[in-house]
């Protein structure tokens, strides 16, 4: 079959050309978003006086033939295609005859790909945001049950200083926020429509821009037709998003991952969301956050594989921007099911708390209050109450106790200047409860974070419709 462009060329091109040229096995993934442009274009077109109104109306009959054709699965895809784009035009012209070889007038696979790309990052981006803040729900969710549910919070992986596991959860939904709030504003800075650029100095047509991006639900068009053609920062926008994403997803799992260890003990992962050992019976492996944490460096290598590709294009239009397509597909991809799963998962997990508090009984996770309390109720410097406190511990340690189970008989012992009420600070539900400054552990405050969260998601739902 002679190809759409083949006019100045005397033979045929080879068939290992062909296949190594193709885009057409991973870009059909963008049909939708062609037959959409498409569908603009030609009205824009009707409206300079290209078309008249029974080729528009011929060309919007192929085009849903087609779509339709798509989702039944009739449609077959061929290399020798090459694109997308040429297989749908190809077949319009097949379906509707010589109207379907007026639509692209005014425009190029340039800018029209620019376009379909955009349209899929940005839907990829919403469709993301949607799934963070479902995430985000069910922790919040999990959270609500266990403001009083104590635990030890880690610093080097060292039991530091008591907190609840709501506190811990809402962590995680913070840096979740950070994620939604930076595809938001990614949606925001490549919301532009690039058809109508052209190859890349713009047409002679009189194309009406405006009119095809808002019919597009974009902003504006772009300004400039050259980096129009030439831009994929909207992907690697999206890509670097989706690798930030991926990287909170790994340390939530890492977690997930250390609770659901023997030596830990603080969650059972669902069965459902587990998997066994081929030799060893007794083995219930967390295979699914493992898996999350592998599949961010997935992620970060296709941020990096891109930027790889685009860090020494010329302006404008280059062949080596046909790599662009393949990392972002196969980042929403993982995004969309990591996303999914790590939901499904935590939802379905066991929060073994007893075992929580035991573990925060250990390693002296009051200390800090007894040093806080020597400096506000005996007027002791920080610094000598730091060393004061250091030899309790040490006291305890000796003992083979925890801080906290110290009597004030004992501490007073230990340095005379420690007066009564010292004991009772350091219980480890008082030590939680006592961080009741903003964004601390206490109850209140962590059930004003979750009331703060759950208005975010709110309104990020409502900013996406």
């Amino acid at each position: 079959m002679a190809k759409l462009w083949g006019g100045r060329f005397e033979s045929e091109s080879s068939k290992l050309l062909e296949d190594f040229n193709a885009s057409i096995g991973f870009d059909w993934q963008m049909w939708r978003e062609d037959i959409e442009g498409s569908r603009a274009h030609a009205k824009m077109l009707k409206n300079i006086g290209i078309l008249t109104q029974d080729e528009l109306d011929s060309i919007m009959g192929g085009l849903d033939t087609i779509a339709t054709m798509i989702e039944s699965g009739e449609f077959v895809f061929s290399n020798s295609d090459e694109d997308i784009h040429m297989a749908i035009e190809s077949k319009l012209t097949q379906l509707i005859g010589e109207s379907g070889k007026k639509l692209h007038t005014a425009r190029s696979r340039n800018d029209q790909v620019a376009l379909d790309f955009r349209l899929f990052s940005l839907r990829a981006n919403k469709s993301l945001r949607d799934s963070i803040l479902a995430l985000m729900q069910t922790l919040l969710t999990i959270a609500k049950d266990h403001t009083h549910t104590i635990m030890p919070g880690m610093t080097h992986l060292q039991h530091a200083q008591p907190v609840s596991l709501a506190f811990h959860i809402v962590a995680w939904c913070c840096s979740l926020q950070r994620d939604v709030q930076r595809f938001q504003d990614s949606f925001i800075r490549n919301n532009f429509s690039s058809l109508g650029s052209g190859a890349l100095a713009g047409t002679p047509y009189g194309n009406d821009r405006e009119f095809v991006a808002k019919e597009l639900g974009f902003s504006a068009p772009t300004l400039n037709a050259m980096d129009s053609v030439s831009d994929r920062d909207f992907a690697l926008d999206l890509l670097y998003d989706i690798a930030m994403l991926m990287m909170h997803i790994s340390r939530i799992s890492e977690e997930l991952v250390l609770w659901s260890s023997v030596e830990f003990g603080f969650i059972t992962l669902s069965d459902a969301y587990s998997t066994g050992s081929s030799i060893m019976p007794q083995k219930k492996n967390p295979d699914v956050p493992e898996l999350l944490r592998g599949k961010s460096g997935r992620s970060f290598g296709n941020l990096m594989a891109l930027l790889s590709v685009m860090k020494s294009l010329p302006l404008a239009y280059n062949k080596d921007t046909q790599e662009d397509k393949e990392n972002v597909f196969d980042s929403v991809h993982t995004a969309k099911i990591s996303l999914q799963i790590l939901k499904e998962c935590l939802a379905t997990t066991t929060f073994h708390t007893q075992n929580m508090r035991k573990m925060a009984t250990k390693g002296h996770l009051s200390a800090t209050d007894l040093a806080d309390f020597l400096v506000r109720e005996c007027g002791i410097p920080f610094r000598d109450s730091h060393h004061i406190t250091g030899k309790v511990v040490a006291y305890a340690e000796k003992k083979g106790v925890d801080i906290s189970t110290l009597t004030q008989q004992e501490l007073q012992s230990i340095d005379s200047r420690i007066k009564d009420g010292a004991s009772a600070v350091l219980d480890i539900e008082s030590s939680m409860e006592a961080r009741n400054s903003l964004g601390g552990t206490a109850s209140a405050q962590t059930l004003a974070q979750i009331a703060s969260l759950e208005a975010f998601i709110t309104q990020a739902k409502s900013a996406m419709e």
